[in-house]
């Protein structure tokens, strides 16, 4: 799909982004992985480590109903989740599901609003996760995100 290879080059800049032995069902994916650390007056007096990781997930589909979405959801929710390594510098990770349909149903469009997955790693002192949701419908250029996926928006909308 063309509009699947755009926005696999549109994040190959930050990311690193994998097209073969993808997590199933899905056509692609991209990580991104930040560390950063803090200290006082010299490296060796290190106070904290701070890692910020994202997983992104990537379908493909011709029409996309309202149990296909929530089967996929969950699937990337349960893949990134799984990948999750929380301690003490582990601030977040958030898990990012994109996926582009020639047709979405109503239904859908609705479910889609309402995808909503939180997880605190020891009551967030190990970190949290966020899912990040956002469908494009092709045939109309519509974009259905939830909360966490509405800054999305502006990247999809750009690439045609």
């Amino acid at each position: 799909m063309e509009f699947l290879s755009k926005i696999l080059n549109a994040y190959k800049g930050y990311y690193t982004v994998t097209e073969d032995n993808v997590t199933a069902p899905f056509d692609a994916q991209a990580d991104f992985k930040a560390h950063g650390e803090r200290y006082i007056l010299v490296k060796a007096a290190k106070i904290a480590d701070i890692d910020t990781n994202e997983f992104v997930y990537f379908k493909a589909e011709n029409q996309l109903n309202s149990q296909k979405l929530a089967d996929l959801a969950q699937a990337a929710w349960d893949a990134g989740v799984g990948r999750v390594e929380p301690y003490y510098g582990h601030k977040c990770t958030d898990i990012t599901l994109i996926i582009a349909s020639e047709k979405v149903t109503e239904d859908a469009k609705q479910l889609a609003k309402k995808i909503k997955h939180y997880k605190s790693y020891k009551f967030s002192i190990y970190g949290y996760s966020h899912f990040k949701l956002a469908v494009k419908e092709l045939s109309t250029n519509q974009i259905f995100t939830n909360r966490m996926g509405s800054e999305l928006k502006k990247l999809l909308l750009k690439i045609n």
